[in-house]
């Protein structure tokens, strides 16, 4: 990727990268992708081991591939990794990311899956789920501002964010299959409406 930086990791840096997986893991409520403002903050303006353009593209590349919405954690640890001595320390990388961001989410759904199953008819546990759903939609737009605004383009792109506030309530108030609307948008796109 453009704009590769060199640098000179200790051990207490890896250290760092994957506790800070870790510690996202625990905060990853709708995903992995509604952290990404934490790691943009962690990685690129507090760390200096991305740069802007490498942060972006690894997002960029994972969502355009074939997989799971995770494969951007890889790529961000790849290019740390990368940039910090080569293929194996971009291995390393892409093992303490996906480790830490894996590892501890994992762990606490499974636990809660099981005990909220057994407990599925408690007040709380109703109200536990319904409160989730503010807070992963507020977390999936900061995430969209952030990389939105990494590329210059959070106002002038108004047409774009026209039509993703209009998929939104879409999704929001009808029963329209996503599939649909992911046309909708390459048929825009295709056009050069968006």
């Amino acid at each position: 990727m453009n704009g590769a930086l060199t640098l000179v990791l200790t051990v207490q840096d890896w250290l760092n990268l994957l506790f800070h997986y870790l510690m996202l893991s625990l905060l990853s409520v709708g995903g992995a992708i509604s952290t990404v403002p934490d790691m943009h903050r962690f990685l690129v303006e507090q760390q200096h081991w991305l740069t802007d353009a490498q942060f972006n593209a690894s997002i960029a590349l994972a969502q355009a591939a074939p997989g799971p919405n995770l494969l951007f954690v890889a790529l961000l640890g790849w290019n740390v990794g990368l940039n910090a001595g080569g293929v194996l320390t971009g291995l390393l990388g892409v093992l303490l990311s996906l480790m830490g961001i894996l590892l501890p989410s994992t762990v606490l759904t499974y636990a809660a899956a099981q005990w909220s199953q057994r407990n599925r008819e408690l007040r709380a546990v109703r109200a536990f789920k319904q409160g989730m759903a503010p807070i992963v939609v507020a977390l999936l737009m900061a995430t969209s501002w952030i990389l939105a605004a990494a590329n210059g383009s959070a106002l002038k792109d108004w047409p774009l964010w026209l039509v993703t506030l209009a998929a939104a309530l879409i999704v929001w108030r009808t029963r329209t299959h996503l599939l649909w609307l992911l046309g909708a948008g390459a048929l825009l796109g295709w056009h050069g409406l968006i």
